[in-house]
């Protein structure tokens, strides 16, 4: 039991630090309060992406005494529980509180009911989370569909120049490959920060929440995953050079890996749901500028960074992503249910080596998906190329980022 005295203090302290928080660059998800009903907001995404600065974007404007703000990640909130929630209605109830801001809310166990009782009292209700459970369909059934649900990742390339004042160039992209788009790192550019915040990911998200007992041989799985962006992965093959016991273990870890958003693993495509379970999976990692960080690879591979960049940015737009693999490889099949949107292959730089495996992979996707239109995204190459009929627009990165916004 946490005393009603505790919570109020713990409320009037974050309120005060929010308020002379740097409100930062206005994020391209800002959802708008007004448009919440009977449903509650639900936003959740890695860790120091911005969250809690969105809240309080989400904030500016309204009657501050017509909202309540609470991070149940306060070390004086540990121990809150479902029954505490009665302790804190009574701070609620004699005032004009409309709207409920809660962040890292998932820590307390059968919030959800409290949340339906919130809505059903004609409250607004925003939360957030650090762990995609939040957007599961098992939290819709406990909701009773009653949310809306979106997700934030740290800034795209858009806005990262928006933040350096700097304009889209093959440059300006060097510079963001390098440094991703931690909001707090942009601002110190101190690479401990990073590191810590992979470490805090593993440890507070998933060594802690999970109850798992061997640190080291997760940290080790993490590590190798970060120094092989865009590889394929399975856990039979991780097994016994990374010396985890089991396979099953290892994807176990791989699901709570892609729960915190620390890495995606991309399907293969294919119509049988079998067939995409056994496929080996591309690996993929939240941020450019952790994998700089933290990266143990011995050289550093400009194409595999480029390409997770553009995975990140499909990954803003779709949630059905898949590669394609039948006589050559393309690397990314873009769909909205069920429908091809964008059929993409990512090249760092085209040249007379590389160009016929390049099309031909890219070639077999669009006849496999009856495709007119691709596009190869480059580092700095531009082109259109016609062949048997169909049109590959060759782009570079930093149009292609500006020019094919978030849907």
């Amino acid at each position: 039991m946490i005393l009603e005295s505790v919570i109020a203090r713990v409320i009037e302290q974050q309120k005060s630090r929010l308020m002379v928080k740097d409100s930062g660059l206005r994020r391209e998800l800002i959802p708008a309060t007004q448009s919440l009903s009977s449903q509650a907001l639900i936003i959740s995404g890695v860790r120091r992406c911005g969250k809690s600065t969105l809240l309080m974007q989400m904030m500016k404007g309204m009657e501050p005494d017509s909202v309540l703000y609470l991070n149940f990640e306060s070390p004086q909130l540990y121990d809150f529980a479902l029954h505490d929630f009665t302790r804190l209605d009574n701070l609620i109830s004699p005032t004009g509180i409309n709207t409920l801001f809660f962040d890292e809310l998932q820590l307390v166990e059968g919030w959800e009911m409290y949340v339906r009782q919130k809505l059903d009292e004609g409250f607004k209700v925003i939360i957030t989370g650090s762990n995609a459970s939040l957007l599961s369909k098992e939290l819709g059934t406990r909701l009773t569909g009653r949310h809306i649900t979106q997700e934030l990742f740290p800034f795209s390339y858009s806005e990262f120049l928006k933040f350096k004042t700097l304009e889209p160039s093959a440059e300006s992209l060097k510079i963001y490959m390098s440094m991703g788009g931690f909001p707090e790192f942009l601002k110190i550019g101190d690479q401990e920060q990073l590191t810590t915040l992979f470490d805090d990911v593993l440890i507070r998200d998933i060594v802690t929440r999970y109850g798992l007992k061997d640190i080291k041989s997760l940290h080790r799985l993490a590590s190798f995953l970060i120094s092989n962006i865009g590889n394929r992965v399975t856990a039979t093959k991780l097994r016994q050079p990374l010396s985890i016991g089991a396979t099953s273990t290892i994807l176990i870890w791989f699901s709570h890996l892609e729960l915190s958003y620390l890495f995606s693993f991309l399907p293969m495509f294919s119509y049988s749901n079998k067939a995409q379970l056994i496929n080996p999976r591309k690996v993929y990692a939240i941020d450019l500028g952790l994998v700089d960080a933290v990266s143990n690879a011995m050289t550093e591979d400009a194409g595999r960074k480029l390409e997770n960049l553009i995975f990140l940015h499909l990954r803003r737009k779709y949630t059905e992503l898949y590669y394609f693999d039948d006589k050559g490889e393309c690397d990314f099949i873009a769909m909205k249910q069920g429908v091809v949107k964008e059929i993409i292959q990512v090249c760092y730089e085209l040249n007379p080596d590389n160009l016929k495996r390049e099309l031909n992979g890219l070639l077999e996707a669009m006849k496999f998906f009856k495709q007119e239109r691709a596009t190869i995204v480059t580092f700095s190459d531009s082109d259109l190329i016609e062949e048997d009929g169909f049109k590959i627009d060759v782009i570079p990165a930093y149009k292609y980022l500006v020019n094919s916004g978030i849907c």
